[in-house]
């Protein structure tokens, strides 16, 4: 799980990964260099041609240059890898806290996980990164130099510091072990603390000092001792570090007679302990130091973490397929009232919409029409009858989109949000959705598709044009449409809806002007004794509500510009529905007053609690 988890936070971004790798590699230049052009000068200057040595220091100048400008450009490549990786740590480690929370066993010990181990298991990691990328290039630069400079030198460096990292590994899985009791030590003392802080006056009014005392004493006292035994570990990573980077060096010198023999010059030879010296050394002590500390610290620190953390969810198996035959929703005698005894606001509800339809829904406000999309959405449940999607019950996101009145964007990309619920669109499919939904000129005025969004920088109509281009995007064969255009104006709502009716599937539109019903194949009118369907040409003569709807319409100022708000929008409330609220409202001020009386009389007497 461990390694799952690192090994996963590097995969999942294999282009920082790369770019990481190719800086790295530019930033060991020098270090491929050093030996090579210190040995090729000191061979020079012994041989009086000065001009070739004066040659190579400037190579080996040059290769520092490079190896500094590899340096600066690396450090951002890392940080793309390591600052999402605590992100998605915090997350875990939150979800774990409110999952054990809700279970009824509250997770003290998060908070030390959160504010202090996961800043541990970030900063590790990121130094770690530093620590193994640097010694994997420098260490392979520095036997690359060797190889070019004699190949018998390699074979004398190689076998010691392979002997070395193998003693090192094998001491750090014995110190990791104590490292976890330094660590679970720590989460004890926090949790022990936090109970102290609690219970501290019942303790002490139970005389419970002494005992309480010894106890946080005795954690106290197991804590110092997991950390000597992990600083007696330090001797051993000593050892290794002397097989792997100083026997090397002792072996070039005891060779020195045989490998002169074997042509090599004292340039060569100097060369080759620059190589160890100033390429293996410095690697292997930085890798050695920094995975004896930091990586001990790490490994159990983030093991400890996805001990206690959440599991990552399941993969959500692939949706059943329609049932053959059945229509895109289904209510058979649907009733729904929020909460018991109330008024059901959907009552004995039969309806059926076909795959492919196009369903208005209008009615005054309040009369059910939100919750009408809710229940075909899945977000509520009957509380008699029955909802069928496809033929299954609702709820299954993959089936439907639901676009409420209040439109979402989150900061981002704007292909970023419109492209939400189809991540693998192509630049050219977003586009075309947005010319068909009528977001191009406004993705024009953001700045284009890769512009970022300050979602408070954005009006509501802006909001309600992304959210509707991002349903039109989405691959759900079903798009609910709850006034999610009730802050365009009547063209663009019409350029919009005309849009969704050409997209393959279903649409059912909760109606914000009468418009919309004259568009869709059919409408459902609810006026809170019965509901009637039919076509929109049809309904006037069976339904008085429709016919008055209707009317209302032809009589304002077009058909293209009816009163805002005909069908419930707030802000077209009828004057004498206004001032009927404001009566109810004012009588529901007295009515509390009273009561309040009643109550502070009730309190003067000692009868109320």
């Amino acid at each position: 799980m461990l390694r799952q988890t690192v090994g996963g936070a590097v995969k999942a971004r294999p282009r920082a990964v790369a770019r990481a790798a190719a800086w790295s590699a530019v930033e060991a230049v020098p270090t491929a260099v050093f030996g090579r052009a210190v040995g090729e000068a000191v061979d020079a200057f012994r041989t009086g041609r000065t001009a070739d040595a004066a040659i190579w220091l400037g190579v080996l100048s040059l290769a520092a240059a490079a190896g500094a400008f590899g340096s600066r450009r690396l450090y951002p490549a890392l940080a793309e890898i390591v600052e999402p990786f605590r992100d998605d740590l915090v997350r875990r480690v939150a979800d774990g806290a409110l999952r054990r929370s809700l279970a009824g066993r509250p997770d003290t010990g998060a908070v030390a996980r959160l504010t202090h181990q996961v800043e541990i298991v970030r900063d590790t990691f990121g130094g770690l990164l530093v620590v193994v990328r640097g010694f994997l290039f420098a260490t392979g630069a520095a036997l690359i130099g060797l190889v070019t400079l004699m190949p018998e030198v390699a074979l004398l460096v190689v076998p010691p510091l392979v002997l070395g990292l193998l003693l090192f590994g094998a001491v750090f899985g014995a110190a990791a072990v104590r490292q976890r009791a330094l660590v679970v030590g720590e989460e004890e003392i926090a949790e022990r603390t936090t109970a102290l802080a609690e219970g501290l006056r019942d303790a002490v009014a139970c005389g419970g000092e002494d005992a309480i005392r010894a106890e946080l004493g005795a954690a106290v006292e197991a804590q110092a001792a997991a950390g000597r035994a992990v600083a007696r570990f330090a001797a051993l990573r000593a050892v290794s570090l002397a097989v792997s980077g100083w026997l090397p060096l002792l072996l070039v010198l005891a060779a020195a007679p045989w490998l002169m023999r074997r042509g090599a010059t004292p340039g060569v030879l100097i060369g080759a302990l620059t190589y160890v010296l100033h390429g293996l050394q410095p690697a292997l002590r930085t890798l050695v130091h920094g995975m004896g500390g930091s990586g001990l610290r790490l490994a159990v620190t983030l093991a400890r973490i996805l001990e206690t953390s959440a599991p990552a969810p399941p993969a959500r198996p692939e949706a059943a397929p329609p049932v053959a035959g059945a229509p895109a929703v289904e209510l058979r005698g649907v009733s729904f009232a929020y909460g018991e005894g109330a008024r059901p606001v959907i009552e004995d509800l039969d309806l059926v919409v076909p795959s492919g339809g196009h369903l208005a829904v209008v009615g005054p406000s309040g009369i059910g029409k939100s919750t009408l999309a809710a229940l075909i959405a899945g977000l509520v449940s009957p509380t008699a009858g029955e909802v069928l999607v496809d033929g299954h019950p609702p709820g299954d996101p993959d089936r439907r989109v639901l676009i409420p009145q209040e439109a979402y964007v989150f900061s981002g990309t704007l292909h970023d949000n419109l492209a939400y619920y189809a991540p693998d669109a192509a630049p050219g499919q977003v586009e075309r959705a947005a010319d068909e939904v009528g977001l191009a000129p406004l993705a024009e005025r953001l700045g284009g598709y890769g512009a970022r969004l300050v979602p408070a920088d954005l009006s509501e109509a802006d909001r309600q044009l992304i959210a509707l281009c991002r349903a039109y995007l989405a691959p759900q064969p079903i798009v609910i449409l709850d006034e999610a255009a009730y802050r365009l104006d009547a063209s663009a709502e019409a350029r919009a809806e005309e849009a969704f009716a050409r997209r393959p599937g279903t649409l059912i539109v909760i109606a914000h002007r009468i418009s919309s019903a004259a568009r869709a194949r059919r409408v459902l009118v609810l006026d809170g004794t019965r509901a009637q369907v039919g076509r929109h040409a049809d309904l006037p003569a069976v339904s008085p509500l429709y016919r008055d709807l209707i009317g209302r319409w032809e009589s304002g100022p077009g058909r293209g510009s009816e009163p805002a708000g005909l069908l419930g929008d707030p802000d077209g409330v009828d004057p004498v529905l206004r001032a009927d609220l404001a009566v109810d409202a004012g009588q529901m001020v007295a009515d509390g007053a009273d009561r309040q009386d009643e109550v502070l009389g009730d309190l003067r007497r000692g009868r109320a609690t």
